[in-house]
């Protein structure tokens, strides 16, 4: 028997290809782990994991060990299985005084060593770490859990012994404490690799099952089992010692749409089941016999039945498939590739630029040319791609959840190496950003973070006491989304920041020149921390002092057409905001023309267009203008004269003044004339141009022309330092 069975799984092992599983398996193991760090982090703080808790943190580590077994990583499943093994001592026993923090650092370790392994195997590399520091430090946790036991007068649960994935099937060995199930999932209809899914379900349950018998029986050598199960519902029959709970837990999956387990006796375990196919055609009961095939005329067959033969018989391939269209329609959610979501978004900006091209073609200009239906034609096909712009944008919209969860481990690690008592507060980590955006705010988020719980919260709890402030220091991070910007904040309730003191060290550094304190205002000595070279602290330490960093987050923030806000208050502590665009690709522009170019003013920058007469322009002996508009007076930026355009309308009566904002700033720009306002495919200007400040980028309009696209916050920095 033990040699058929070898055979059997030798074959199973030589027909299962894991490459079709590696997207899945790091793509559920990093959204485990993700649980895992939330789940810790959250009750870092506590006493110890409630009994929800350690159920949740056994089942991640089970799971990962199964399937990791499955893969055949072999040092990510000794590590999980290990710490899993923790897990369920504290599961079974429930004893008093475990060391929680220890605890917690044992599960951050497992944590980090399998995210490391992980992208590691995404990279192309062999996972190759060593376990071994690992194995041992839980080893040693775990012999001192298990005396504290013992002490505790507590009888310790049987091993938590770990087969390997090609011998977990057990010969059927029933014995008074046994107990038969009948165990059958249905998966949600829009599961992938569902036949994965089940060989999943079957290998967590390789520890507690005497016997088990499942259909289809080819989920790893026929791929079409997995159209079976999706159709018909997966199949097990289970010998075990193990409870209903237990086994629910070790088998739940988040893709599984129901899972019924029930009660059945030894003889119905080898005699079989008798079910009702609700969507057959004819009507009739559908017999799943276990080993008792039936003849047309439903008589048994004289062969002797023999176990390990036993299989559900389950009814024609697809029959089942009818049964989903008489269910309520449910929100389904599949996973694409990153890069074909950007290729896709390519192709969205190529439409829009083809779809200028065509409506401002210049044949359509030909006088007396009919152009009712044309107009139309094109009033829906701008209503179509709008409507298919939005949608493309929709789909790439992440919530900030990840980078706000990683946020969390920043603190935690930093707080306990710097030995800080700081809470973290998460507001608003459900706010949606494009995923080119996440990718570019992630780092300097991270450094702002380190900063607060480094130069932001005082070193000592006393000097808090002292200021009537609690003991414990407090970091705020907060996301919102307003007028298609979001706000990112990090505000901690620390000691802020010494105006004299950031003045002195800029001005010793040769940062400001000679210009006095009183010469600058409050939000600009803040500034000074974004600097090159600058920073406050006398002695670099593994966070911070070597100078750089804070400018490096204001270069990537703008680099996305962000910024960076300050503000302090001395002994009450800093808030830091990044306010950055909800997309990158397509905004909404209105193309001016001066002299002979181009340009592109983002609509959300504009505050108004006016005419105005000479009289309103003010010059100063320097040479710089300036605009009096009702009784306010504005910086005034000629574009001529700035980027050297020929031909373009000098008098102001005769052009028109465009009056745009940045940061509560505004600036009085003069064009010659307004063109039209489209939606704009933002390109980035070729690496061999160099850099020209005002500019952020640039497009190409319907005629083919290219405009380029004005940085407004540029522009009003520059204004700012004449």
């Amino acid at each position: 028997m033990d040699n058929a069975i070898s055979e059997k799984e030798k074959n199973m092992a030589e027909e299962f290809n894991v490459d079709g599983m590696l997207d899945m398996f790091l793509y559920e193991s990093s959204q485990l782990l993700e649980n895992l760090e939330s789940i810790i982090l959250e009750k870092q703080d506590a006493e110890c994991f409630d009994d929800n808790d350690i159920n949740e943190i056994f089942r991640i580590m089970h799971t990962i060990k199964g399937s990791s077994g499955i893969m055949m990583y072999e040092n990510i499943t000794k590590v999980t299985h290990k710490l899993e093994d923790v897990f369920y001592y504290l599961r079974e026993s429930q004893p008093d005084n475990v060391p929680h923090m220890e605890l917690v650092e044992h599960v951050l370790a497992v944590s980090d060593f399998v995210n490391g392994e992980l992208e590691k195997i995404r990279e192309g590399s062999s996972p190759d770490g060593k376990e071994d520091k690992i194995l041992k430090d839980l080893d040693s946790f775990l012999k001192r859990l298990k005396g504290e036991i013992k002490e505790q007068g507590i009888r310790l649960p049987r091993e938590n012994k770990h087969e390997e994935p090609s011998q977990f099937y057990i010969a059927p060995m029933a014995s008074d404490e046994s107990h038969f199930y009948r165990i059958i999932i249905h998966y949600r209809n829009d599961t992938q690799m569902s036949n994965i899914r089940a060989y999943s379900a079957t290998y967590a349950l390789k520890d507690v099952a005497e016997d088990l018998l499942y259909s289809p029986e080819d989920i790893i050598s026929n791929e079409e089992s997995a159209d079976v199960i999706l159709a018909e519902g997966f199949y097990m029959l289970l010998q075990t010692k193990a409870g209903k709970e237990e086994i629910l837990q070790l088998i739940s999956s988040t893709e599984a749409e129901t899972t019924d387990i029930d009660d059945i006796t030894a003889e119905e375990f080898g005699r079989g089941l008798v079910e009702v196919a609700q969507g057959s055609s004819d009507d009739k009961p559908i017999v799943i016999d276990l080993g008792e095939e039936k003849t047309e005329e439903g008589k048994k067959k004289d062969e002797p039945v023999v176990p390990g033969d036993y299989v559900v018989k389950s009814k024609e391939t697809g029959k089942g498939k009818t049964l989903a269209k008489n269910q309520p329609k449910k929100q389904t959610i599949i996973s694409v590739n990153v890069e074909k979501m950007d290729s896709l978004m390519d192709m969205i900006g190529e439409l829009v630029i083809a779809q200028a091209v065509v409506l401002q073609n210049p044949d359509l200009k030909v006088p007396g040319l009919d152009l009712t239906n044309f107009q139309k034609a094109a009033g829906q096909l701008s209503k179509i791609t709008t409507d298919l712009q939005e949608v493309i944008m929709s789909l790439r919209m992440m919530p900030l959840t990840n980078v706000f969860q990683k946020m969390r481990r920043i603190v935690f690690d930093v707080s306990r190496k710097l030995g800080k008592d700081i809470e973290l507060e998460v507001i608003g980590e459900n706010t949606e950003v494009d995923k080119n955006i996440i990718e570019h705010v992630s780092d300097p988020l991270m450094h702002l973070v380190r900063n607060s719980v480094d130069h932001g919260i005082e070193e000592n709890a006393e000097d808090r006491i002292a200021l009537g402030k609690p003991a414990k220091g407090k970091i705020t991070l907060e996301a919102k989304n307003e007028g298609g910007k979001v706000y990112i904040s990090v505000k901690d309730d620390g000691k802020g920041l010494n105006k004299q003191k950031l003045y002195d060290k800029a001005s010793s550094n040769g940062l400001i020149g000679d210009k006095d304190i009183t010469e600058f205002e409050d939000s600009e000595i803040f500034r000074f921390i974004t600097l090159p070279g600058f920073s406050t602290k006398e002695q670099v330490t593994e966070y911070s002092g070597r100078g750089v960093g804070m400018d490096v987050v204001v270069k990537d923030i703008q680099a996305i057409g962000g910024r960076l806000d300050i503000a302090s208050k001395e002994g009450n502590g800093s808030e830091m905001t990044l306010v950055i665009p909800l997309t990158l690709a397509i905004i909404n522009g209105i193309v001016v023309q001066v002299g002979g170019s181009a340009f592109v003013i983002e609509t959300a920058s504009v505050k108004e267009f006016i005419r105005l007469g000479e009289d309103s322009v003010v010059q100063e002996p320097d040479g710089e203008e300036y605009i009096v508009i009702r009784g306010d007076c504005y910086p005034f930026v000629r574009l001529s004269d700035k980027y050297h355009i020929d031909n373009a309308i000098d008098k102001i009566d005769e052009g028109i003044v465009v009056v745009v904002e940045h940061e509560g700033k505004q600036i009085c720009i003069l064009i010659d004339k307004l063109l039209q306002e489209q939606e704009i495919v933002v390109k980035p200007i070729p690496s061999y141009i160099k850099k020209v400040q005002g500019l952020s980028g640039c497009t190409q309009l319907g005629d083919g022309s290219i405009a380029l696209i004005l940085d407004v916050a540029g522009l009003v920095e520059s204004e700012e330092r004449r």
